[in-house]
């Protein structure tokens, strides 16, 4: 890999951790280039911070009646055209399918807000707090996994962190700080990949 590492982020809303992965790239922190940056949603707030970053930014939204996997073909060539060294899955809301994720082995990166085999799906953060009011959970966490088929949150475990829960913790104060733990076990993942790339290329 010659210059650095080359990243297509996908996100379907709000793209607060495409946030957190443009400023560390923007500070030398992180030895990445976001090439692109595609969302399901064509209101996706993340586009805008992509194009203010000066990135591009692409609102693929699937067509009425189009099967998952006509979709996630287009999708992977609209990526496969930026080549790009690592797919990151930065709150992308869709469950991918063998039709993307073939095209990409062992390239593809998902963040989700909750530990290993807990809380695979939409509303983790939600589903620990419920958890935690019943008596069932004392923590919850974030990892990044690879996503090497289509099983739900539940690929090779890159890194994770654990967020314990307070008991004066709103829905509100944990999701911000299970957000404020994304942004960082997020970030620091792409630096250690950066770093073994970098190392690789000088072995």
């Amino acid at each position: 890999m010659s210059g650095p590492m080359r990243l297509v982020v996908l996100i379907s809303g709000n793209g607060s951790n495409l946030q957190a992965v443009l400023d560390a790239c923007h500070a030398g922190q992180l030895a990445a280039e976001v090439v692109g940056v595609i969302s399901n949603r064509l209101d996706a707030i993340g586009l805008e911070r992509a194009r203010r970053a000066s990135v591009p930014a692409l609102a693929l939204p699937p067509t009425k009646g189009q099967p998952r996997r006509g979709y996630d073909a287009a999708l992977a060539s609209q990526v496969a055209a930026l080549s790009p060294d690592w797919i990151v899955l930065a709150g992308w809301m869709r469950v991918l399918t063998t039709a993307f994720l073939d095209r990409f082995p062992n390239r593809v990166i998902n963040l989700h807000p909750a530990l290993p085999g807990t809380f695979p799906g939409t509303g983790a953060i939600e589903q620990a707090y419920a958890a935690f009011q019943r008596g069932e959970v004392t923590e919850t966490g974030v990892m990044v996994h690879l996503v090497p088929d289509e099983a739900v949150d539940a690929g090779p475990v890159l890194a994770q962190a654990v967020v314990p829960i307070e008991a004066a913790d709103t829905l509100a104060t944990l999701e911000a700080r299970v957000h404020t733990t994304e942004h960082r076990l997020l970030v620091g993942t792409l630096i250690g990949l950066a770093r073994q790339a970098e190392g690789e290329k000088l072995a």
